[in-house]
């Protein structure tokens, strides 16, 4: 489609400070992410600016600094850790007589190659038209409208009009397959309510050892590696905790500071586990010198997908390449896990991250005795489908007697629809009058 060389993989890294951000890691960071799409950085060009240029982002002085330097080690490719625009790209593209791509290029080739199901692919390939959507300008240039005359009358369209009428249908229809997608998880999502089993996702940022936490957990033998986005697809499973309450574990993908726009919408119904989750498991590379950073992108995105209001704990990993910490759980002043540090690689403090779990997923829990009369008989039923009900006995006229378990969502959500609340039994009281009924 696009008249642009081709990419290869020996790759100059140019990044520029705009002082805008201070963070150190982001020039490695950029490198790692370099290595993890599959080029060889053979060298780095860095500047200073106060403001992007706006022909070739860079400079003309840099841009020509950058050419000689494509010559010097014949790079195939040239990477941008900044976003362009198409008409940046196209001119350092025109300048440097080689391929460009940008950051948000860069995560949308890593995540092609990494999407391995169905979901998934649908869900980067959604991301990459959008994101090529808005760089078309730079192919077919050299295709005039189509001619009319004799045997060449056309339907009147530039190559670059046709191009974007393809691609808007082939976003709608994948929107609109994403949409089953988003239906059948929402289908799991309501039969795990069904069967009050409470979810826990974890999230953190890219390559902080989620998957290898979540393999320890639960043998899932999810792919784990020393990479950027190892992980795309999500992975849900079934955990037992050591109160013998069981909850589903989901790996998901992990976040990466000036995480693409596109990426955040197309992957929004994988996202959607963390959500709508009970409970965060916010894995943190212990090691890393900025992990207060790391945390605070991860809650930025949370906070952009609505989910900065779910309960976490800190999960703090690799603590096998510190020295003198040893696995151990940090309690707030009510005594409620907030840390738990581990090293998932050598499983060290697993068991306490299964006693955190279920410490903060038993206090979101209600236990009720309950008097229902005998015409509830569908909330008798909601009862034995969503809770757990501990003991039962049918008492006068016919009333049922209950001590129910439930979580507090479940809990929340009878009362608000069945008005569960009123059927609440009071011990100073027969079960007929705390059931609204008369004493027999």
């Amino acid at each position: 489609m696009f008249e642009r060389p081709e990419a290869g993989e020996r790759a100059i890294l140019v990044h520029l400070d705009l002082h805008v951000s201070t963070e150190k890691d982001e020039l490695q960071e950029f490198k790692e992410l370099a290595i993890s799409a599959g080029v060889e950085p053979v060298a780095i060009v860095t500047g200073v600016r106060r403001t992007p240029d706006p022909k070739y982002f860079v400079g003309s002085g840099k841009a020509e600094e950058i050419y000689h330097m494509v010559e010097a080690e014949q790079a195939d490719i040239v990477l941008v850790n900044h976003s362009l625009t198409p008409v940046q790209e196209r001119n350092l593209e025109q300048r440097l007589e080689c391929r460009v791509l940008d950051r948000t290029s860069l995560i949308l080739d890593i995540f092609a190659q990494r999407a391995r199901s169905h979901e998934g692919k649908l869900q980067v390939e959604l991301a990459q038209l959008q994101h090529l959507s808005t760089r078309l300008v730079r192919g077919w240039t050299h295709l005039e409208r189509q001619k009319g005359g004799i045997g060449l009358r056309g339907p009147g369209e530039t190559q670059l009009e046709t191009d974007r009428r393809l691609l808007g249908a082939r976003i709608k229809q994948l929107k609109h397959k994403l949409v089953k997608v988003r239906r059948q998880r929402e289908q799991g999502r309501r039969a795990r309510r069904r069967a009050d089993l409470s979810t826990v996702s974890l999230v953190g940022y890219t390559n902080a050892g989620k998957s290898t936490l979540f393999n320890q957990l639960t043998t899932a033998g999810v792919y784990a590696a020393n990479q950027l986005f190892a992980t795309l697809d999500p992975t849900l499973r079934r955990v037992e905790l050591p109160n013998g309450q069981a909850v589903v574990l989901a790996d998901t993908v992990g976040f990466i500071r000036h995480l693409p726009h596109d990426l955040v919408e197309a992957f929004r119904s994988t996202l959607q586990e963390t959500q709508e989750a009970d409970l965060l498991l916010h894995i943190v590379d212990a090691s890393s010198e900025e992990r207060k950073s790391n945390i605070e992108q991860v809650n930025l995105v949370l906070e952009e997908i609505g989910a900065e209001k779910c309960p976490q704990i800190g999960i703090y990993n690799k603590i096998d390449q510190l020295d003198g910490v040893e696995p151990h759980i940090e309690r707030d002043e009510t005594g409620r896990p907030q840390r738990v540090w581990i090293s998932a690689m050598n499983g060290a403090g697993l068991e306490l991250v299964l006693q955190a779990i279920a410490e903060c997923v038993q206090n979101d829990r209600v236990t009720e005795r309950l008097c229902l009369p005998p015409q509830a008989g569908r909330l008798h039923a909601r009862l034995h489908e969503f809770g757990t009900v501990l003991h039962e006995e049918l008492v006068a006229d016919g009333y049922w007697l209950m001590d129910v378990e439930l979580s507090r969502q479940v809990w929340d959500g009878l009362c608000k629809r069945e008005g569960l609340s009123d059927f609440i039994f009071s011990h100073n009281q027969t079960p007929c009058l705390a059931a609204g009924g008369e004493a027999p």
